[in-house]
């Protein structure tokens, strides 16, 4: 196969799916019809769905030879995206991931390739614009789209372009994939991350696209955020852990959480012990009211007692891994 990938040729998509039935066969079938060159090729890996996806991915591939139906035994992402590369990624430059709860705008693919073209980045990350339908995701998405919630991370904010330490990712040359092993299938969370420290470290870059981005969509109910600002946390201590680094800047604020509101037991015995938690609720509902009151958002209280619930949960995560408290993996 031609090594030069231009937007008009060809590039392996790999989708992990779990139980997505809801976004899995649209957004297949949006990619079926945009992409009309023979040489792409689109594999589900799906970990197991029960909820009817599968059916949905398999009338796909029978309706677009170029999507494939692919076995994830693993059930996690990192292991989905290993295994597509080792099965079908040699014959390619370029592997682009793709989210089955993604949303993407049209030539979203061929926009990544240009910007690698243009760059020659080994990875190519884009900003995520979250958004929600009911009325948990809507407040959720005002929460992880301000600084509230993702403490100025740059692939939370929509950029301009430009050289990165980490972000969503989106495009991969298959040949730096291959050369620091992929993802390390032992992480269920922050996998994206770890990767692109260890890219960094053998010498590649990553290039945040200003071209495009795409919409995410949170999670629907308080538990389910919950649990998963919980492995987030988890994650982000295993890769600390792993590659002996400080957490960023933005990530020493949430650190404190967990510990505060452990802290307010302490009240009994001395009143001040309070105050870390007061003040750390005061500031995230106070900005909650402020997103209501100033940016004229309805939603804006309830994503500051959503921010709560995120910063509580990632901080809980965190130093439950840090201590080697509770499992060490989980899929969800």
């Amino acid at each position: 196969m031609n090594k030069h990938v231009s937007p008009e040729d060809c590039c392996l998509i790999v989708i992990p799916c779990l139980n997505e039935r809801n976004y899995i066969g649209a957004l297949l079938n949006a990619l079926s019809m945009e992409l009309q060159a023979p040489g792409w090729r689109i594999v589900v890996a799906d970990g197991g769905s029960k909820d009817g996806s599968q059916d949905i991915i398999k009338a796909a591939c029978a309706i677009d030879p170029r999507i494939i139906f692919l076995d994830n035994p693993k059930r996690l992402q990192s292991a989905a995206i290993n295994l597509a590369v080792a099965r079908y990624g040699r014959d390619f430059e370029y592997l682009v991931r793709m989210d089955a709860h993604g949303q993407y705008p049209k030539s979203y693919c061929q926009q990544l390739i240009a910007d690698a073209e243009m760059t020659a980045a080994a990875s190519v990350v884009v900003a995520l614009e979250t958004t929600g339908f009911n009325t948990i995701q809507k407040a959720a998405a005002i929460a992880q789209n301000s600084k509230i919630g993702n403490g100025g991370s740059p692939h939370r904010n929509l950029s301009t372009g430009g050289y990165v330490d980490h972000g969503h990712h989106a495009l991969m040359r298959v040949s730096a994939f291959l050369a620091v092993g992929g993802y390390d299938e032992t992480f269920s969370h922050n996998e994206d991350a770890e990767l692109d420290f260890r890219l960094r470290k053998a010498g590649y870059r990553i290039w945040i696209s200003g071209r495009t981005s795409m919409v995410y969509h949170p999670r629907a109910s308080v538990g389910a955020l919950f649990c998963q600002y919980l492995n987030y946390g988890r994650g982000r201590a295993r890769n600390i852990r792993k590659h002996k680094t400080m957490p960023a800047l933005r990530q020493m604020l949430p650190l404190t959480v967990a510990p505060a509101v452990a802290g307010t037991v302490l009240a009994l015995f001395y009143w001040a012990a309070i105050v870390p938690a007061f003040a750390w609720a005061f500031t995230c509902i106070g900005y909650g009211f402020y997103l209501r009151v100033r940016q004229q958002m309805p939603h804006g209280p309830l994503a500051g007692l959503l921010a709560m619930v995120m910063h509580v949960a990632w901080s809980t995560g965190f130093w439950l891994e840090m201590l080697s408290l509770g499992p060490r993996r989980s899929v969800s």
